[in-house]
């Protein structure tokens, strides 16, 4: 039986050495690496070495160095394929069919590799031509000096439908074996393929082994709507199975002299070059949340990665969206840690504005899954009733009850029970309370406008919902579900009126809780926390929109098509005001403010007439 490449580097990138070897070695941790009694020959003294980061064992008195494979192929006097039929097992992964054609496959995957080092190269050269110049720029604004492009493998691709074509055919490449790796698209109502990157500063993606797989390239034109754009899924390029910046963050953690760095998790390019230029190990996914086979590649280079979040409100959502999809695959040894850094601020941000060391003490300063798991469930209501911490507790019992690892499970039971008592510590004995007399700890009831949530209410009372905006927040509380799809963008602009933020992010924050509220239940949830008034003066404002999703006899899936059209609609006013941000500091750029700025003024005029409703249907 013959396996590729690709199944022999998964195989390896699902299992850590030390664990493999360590069930027939005992090993001890020493700095980065652990050691042991040679499994080879007699000694006292140890001298037998296995390093996770670069995935072999060295034996001193024997001089036999190798992988887990031909651990065992020495250990167990197994037979290559047996080995790896063995670890196979061990990993989860089934084994190939025998294939005739595979390894045709296996060498035309090669040959697709051998495009995407050219096409590194030609944009890499584009970068210091005349065409480059706004890329070069943008890279001197950012702070990165021209000696890190050729380290990072930067570059640029012209604003030119087929030069990365042209050139690579000239090379000898056929359009169809580059559509294949996702370099030119091609029209699905047929014409010849052109560049998928046109006019963007480039970003080489690397697998584990450090071969380019595809490309990530950032909008130069701010007009342009996708600001970054990743390559397609390919033979090559597995989204969901890659991290950004993987060799070269392994290459410092093997360099690292401290044995306490683990590596860090950040959410784009130019962070992960801020942290790798500051000498620290970060890597970023592919413009998605964390899949769980790249948290299986985290775990075997570090048992805590870090992940970095901006300490905002949104910040804290993608934290918690991290937390709900590691939770069932925690065990001992494989876990994580959260860097929460000032709103606003992310590492490049911090390496420009401080310098190194500064980035440094900031994603330094983690707090561990469990103290951000509690904050989760203590920030979804307010704990101010018995009924309310009593539910808070459930959920904390829930929640450790997600742990698949039974013995993990319990001790995150008792460190969250821990963590519930310290917070509401049991009261002394003391004299009953009675009416008009305060309580130790607790003053009477606050009034409407005293919370946080009171005082949105009350502040939405004195003027009125627009009706548009109102009709959107009706249908999200109507039906949750047809938010799923837009979270993102309700959390970072509403519904498109100030003065429903604050029920925005509650709606929002529920969806993401994990805690499904069909539209009863959520009513009573807004009722409870305080934003019962403010849900009246919604219902009264939306039913002058005439929104058509909110017709009673409207069918439940066109309700839904109609709703998101309609936010689209909406939010793009909010997009469009980004763009004009930009376009306004951009040398030249007078043509396209003047022409965002009549879209941006149409749109409003048609939210604030209704009509928005007939461009939506139409849409």
């Amino acid at each position: 039986m013959r396996f590729d490449e690709r199944f022999i580097d998964e195989l390896k990138a699902r299992l850590r050495p030390s664990d493999v070897i360590g069930r027939t070695v005992k090993l001890k941790r020493q700095g980065r690496e652990y050691v042991g009694l040679s499994p080879f020959s007699k000694e006292k003294s140890p001298s037998f070495f296995v390093n996770d980061d670069k995935g072999f064992f060295h034996d001193f008195s024997s001089g036999k160095h190798g992988d887990i494979i031909s651990f065992l192929q020495e250990t167990e006097r197994l037979s290559f394929v047996e080995a790896v039929q063995r670890l196979a097992g061990e990993a989860g992964m089934q084994l190939p069919a025998e294939d005739p054609k595979e390894a045709e496959r296996e060498q035309k995957r090669a040959g697709l590799s051998d495009w995407m080092d050219l096409a590194q190269k030609w944009f890499a050269a584009n970068l210091r031509r005349t065409p480059g110049k706004a890329a070069r720029e943008y890279l001197e604004k950012r702070g990165l000096p021209e000696d890190q492009w050729e380290r990072f493998g930067l570059g640029y691709a012209p604003n030119d439908r087929e030069g990365l074509k042209q050139a690579l055919v000239q090379r000898g490449a056929k359009p169809a074996e580059l559509v294949e790796a996702g370099m030119l698209i091609s029209p699905e109502s047929g014409g010849q393929p052109y560049d998928r990157f046109r006019d963007r500063l480039m970003f080489p993606i690397l697998d584990a082994r450090g071969r380019i797989v595809s490309f990530g390239g950032r909008a130069m034109n701010p007009d342009d709507r996708a600001k970054y754009l990743n390559g397609p899924e390919s033979p090559l390029f597995h989204k969901g199975a890659t991290l950004y910046g993987l060799p070269e963050a392994r290459r410092i953690l093997g360099a690292e002299s401290k044995n306490d760095q683990a590596i860090i998790v950040v959410e784009g390019y130019m962070d992960v070059i801020a942290c790798q230029r500051a000498g620290l190990p970060a890597v970023a996914p592919m413009g998605t949340a964390l899949t769980e086979e790249q948290m299986e590649r985290l775990w075997r280079v570090s048992s805590e990665p870090v992940l970095c979040f901006d300490g905002d409100a949104a910040g804290l959502r993608a934290a918690y969206r991290a937390i709900e999809r590691s939770l069932p695959l925690l065990k001992a040894g494989r876990s994580f840690r959260f860097a929460l850094l000032s709103a606003g601020q992310d590492p490049d941000d911090i390496l420009r504005d401080k310098g190194a060391p500064a980035l440094r003490q900031a994603l330094a300063d983690t707090h561990g899954f469990a103290e951000v798991l509690f904050r989760r469930e203590q920030d979804l209501e307010p704990l101010d009733t018995p009924e309310r911490k009593a539910g808070f507790k459930a959920r904390l019992r829930n929640t450790a009850s997600a742990i698949q690892d039974k013995d993990l499970a319990e001790q995150y039971r008792r460190d969250l029970f821990d963590r519930f008592d310290a917070l509401f510590p049991r009261s002394p004995q003391r004299a009953p309370w009675t009416p008009g007399q305060g309580r130790r700890g607790f003053g009477p009831p606050p009034k409407l406008g005293q919370t946080a949530e009171g005082a949105q209410a009350m502040q939405s009372l004195f003027r009125a919902i627009e009706p548009v905006p109102a009709a959107l927040a009706h249908g999200a509380i109507d039906d949750p579900e047809r938010m799923d799809d837009h979270l993102e963008e309700i959390a970072a602009h509403g519904f498109g009126d100030k003065g429903l933020d604050g029920l925005a992010q509650e709606l929002v924050r529920l969806r993401l809780s994990g805690h499904s509220l069909d539209s009863a239940a959520l009513r009573r949830h807004l009722a409870q926390s305080g934003h019962d008034a403010l849900v009246r003066e919604v219902e009264k404002a939306a039913a002058k929109s005439g929104a058509p999703f909110l017709a009673a006899n409207a069918p439940l899936a066109e309700a839904r098509v109609r709703w998101s059209q309609a936010f689209d609609a909406s939010t793009r006013v909010a997009a469009l005001e980004d763009a004009l941000a930009h376009a306004r500091d951009v040398p030249g750029q007078d043509e396209a403010f003047r022409r965002l700025k009549a879209e941006r003024d149409a749109l409003r005029r048609a939210i604030k007439a209704g009509t928005i409703w007939e461009d939506s249907a139409g849409s």
